[in-house]
């Protein structure tokens, strides 16, 4: 009876955080579009690559098709001169001349994470007041550049950032891990939000004033942090910036995986939010609504357990929807 009374209780407690998260999703703006300020900044794109797939090139491209009024610069980053992408950038900055693009080698590393010891080879080499910083599978929608900079002119904010989905090809592998993304991590987001000011940042597309990033001691002071993109937000939120959150979402398109390459995916996305958020961690394994009532009907097999389990699983497919 007591090991009923717990799982039934934790199954109580993980639908009701997981409708939480639901509720504060329906609430969020999410693809609204901001109206364009005027007159736009410019901005400086940061690219750092490393390889490439089938899909490398679109989502190059969709930076370099942007729907921009201001002065936009493309930096893109390599580690060195052998890397396949660079006859990849290359002929892609020649489709685009008029474009103030480049290519950059940066082969000195100075410290054990490879993309910092690119965008700290690209900073001295920005010219534009805000400073972009995106992976190389990130595709994004045209619009997306001319949304960031209105975010970005709420007072107080240090930083914008913006949701992003995981594509869902490349067999049921992918397909899983991109509903568990897609349907999880962004209602999680703005739970830890409602909860107290964000701290840190969402890593596909990071906007951030270079006045900003400087007084953080730019992005060598990122270089012993594998976790980039969640310090960068944090240290700006210690300098008393503000996280703000895009609604324009872009996409990450990653070459397909199998079962034994997504796990190893989600095991290493776990263990950084572990480490970086030990507490929210451990929070959301109490909110995981598949989780309890299944351990629930192992344990006590009952018609009451299995219908929880049926409650918990056709409400969390409908968040997901």
């Amino acid at each position: 009876m007591f090991l009923t009374l717990v799982l039934g209780l934790l199954t109580l407690l993980s639908l009701g955080l997981m409708l939480w998260q639901g509720w504060l999703a329906l609430r969020f703006p999410l693809h609204r579009r901001n109206p364009v300020v005027s007159p736009a900044p410019g901005l400086t794109l940061l690219k750092p690559i490393k390889g490439c797939d089938a899909h490398t090139e679109a989502c190059l491209r969709s930076w370099l098709e942007q729907e921009y009024p201001g002065p936009v610069q493309f930096l893109f980053g390599v580690a060195a001169e052998e890397d396949p992408a660079c006859a990849l950038v290359r002929r892609l900055i020649a489709q685009y001349p008029r474009h103030d693009a480049r290519l950059v080698v940066c082969p000195r590393s100075i410290g054990p994470n490879a993309k910092v010891s690119i965008l700290a080879a690209l900073e001295p080499l920005v010219r534009h007041p805000v400073a972009l910083v995106s992976d190389a599978d990130v595709w994004a929608p045209r619009d997306l550049l001319a949304n960031l900079p209105p975010v970005l002119e709420r007072p107080g904010t240090g930083m914008a950032c913006c949701f992003y989905r995981l594509t869902s090809e490349g067999g049921l592998a992918m397909r899983w891990e991109a509903l568990a993304a897609n349907a999880d991590f962004w209602s999680s987001v703005l739970q830890a939000r409602a909860l107290k000011p964000l701290d840190f940042a969402l890593g596909a597309a990071m906007a951030v004033p270079v006045s900003r990033l400087r007084a953080i001691g730019g992005f060598e002071s990122l270089a012993d942090d594998l976790a980039d993109d969640y310090q960068l937000g944090r240290r700006i939120a210690e300098q008393g910036g503000r996280i703000e959150l895009c609604p324009v979402v872009d996409e990450c398109r990653s070459a397909p995986m199998g079962w034994r390459e997504v796990w190893s995916h989600q095991l290493r996305w776990s263990r950084t939010i572990r480490v970086c958020q030990p507490a929210p961690y451990f929070f959301s394994i109490l909110a995981n609504p598949t989780l309890w009532p299944l351990l629930w009907l192992v344990a006590r097999p009952s018609a009451l357990a299995a219908v929880a389990g049926a409650v918990c699983l056709g409400a969390r497919w409908a968040a997901a929807l």
